[in-house]
């Protein structure tokens, strides 16, 4: 009964099968939704968590004040040496008196009392941007011992708190889309056992009939692929509508108003490509794991 490849006949069978046993192909098509909504919910949930700690950190700046001695065009041609600090992504030069114009205007409410304070009561700094937060000490390091900088003020605990989030939000859902693969894998391996389980004297019958375990596993291959796809194209526009939801409460949500949401649209086409890939993953292995118990006769 053995035979060369015919992939018209096990698209065929895969189809037929799965219109033949509905109900069980239902049920794995359900379990693949509800895996790959879980799965995407975690792993959308730690990009967009990235995100706003990516928008913060950008937001943590470092001030680097110049020496008093300096004069203001000497503290402007210290710009190109201190862009040249590994790491710095970007400089901004902030006269004496622009300082002392933020500082009166940041304290309105005591401008009376500030009106004697002179202009050039404060240093020139520049307000610098790192390439890489985790490196925040080792740059301001390097910072502090260029010629003509007084001293450098950086937040390198909250950049370091940052960081910790980050890390640990991303460790966290690598560990819970790992676990649920596994739950996944296991889940639909036995949904899609149920199934096969009718099948088991169709296959007993055709390997006494000398058929490989190639032509009876194929079609179960090709079933469990059609499964596959099927659940992620169903998930991938279930969690486009459950990602709007959020977004909008996180939109009119108070609580919310730190989380800067990345739109679906941006990312449909890759969630689209990584949902049918773990779709045809899950259903492809499932079913061969499945299978695997009946074709030992």
């Amino acid at each position: 009964m053995s035979r060369k490849f015919n992939a018209g006949y096990y698209v065929s069978e895969g189809f037929h099968s799965i219109f033949t046993h509905g109900f069980m192909s239902f049920a794995a098509v359900c379990m693949i939704v509800a895996c790959l909504l879980i799965m995407g919910s975690f792993t959308l949930l730690a990009v967009n968590l990235d995100n706003t700690l990516g928008d913060l950190e950008n937001e943590n700046e470092m001030l680097v004040y110049i020496d008093d001695a300096l004069t203001q065009d000497q503290a402007r041609m210290l710009q190109p040496k201190l862009a040249q600090v590994d790491n710095v992504a970007q400089l901004t030069f902030v006269t004496k008196e622009a300082a002392v114009a933020a500082f009166k205007a940041k304290h309105s409410d005591t401008t009376a009392i500030l009106n004697n304070l002179p202009d050039d009561a404060f240093r020139d700094r520049y307000r610098v941007h790192v390439v890489d937060i985790e490196r925040m000490a080792e740059t301001k390091a390097a910072l502090e011992q260029m010629e003509g900088v007084g001293y450098v003020n950086a937040a390198t605990e909250i950049a370091d708190g940052f960081v910790m989030v980050r890390n640990i939000a991303t460790g966290v859902a690598l560990v819970l889309i790992g676990i649920l693969l596994v739950i996944s894998l296991f889940i639909i391996a036995n949904t899609i056992k149920l199934a096969t389980f009718y099948r088991r004297e169709e296959i007993a019958i055709m390997k006494m009939c000398g058929a490989t375990d190639g032509f009876i596993e194929w079609p179960f291959v090709v079933e469990g692929m059609l499964l596959g796809l099927t659940g992620a194209l169903i998930a991938f526009f279930v969690q486009w509508g459950l990602y709007q939801m959020v977004a909008r409460f996180a939109v009119q949500g108070n609580g919310l108003s730190l989380v800067n949401m990345i739109s679906y649209g941006s990312m449909a086409v890759t969630i689209l490509a990584v949902f049918c890939g773990v779709g045809v993953f899950i259903g492809v292995v499932g079913s061969l794991f499945a299978i695997r118990k009946f074709l030992q006769v």
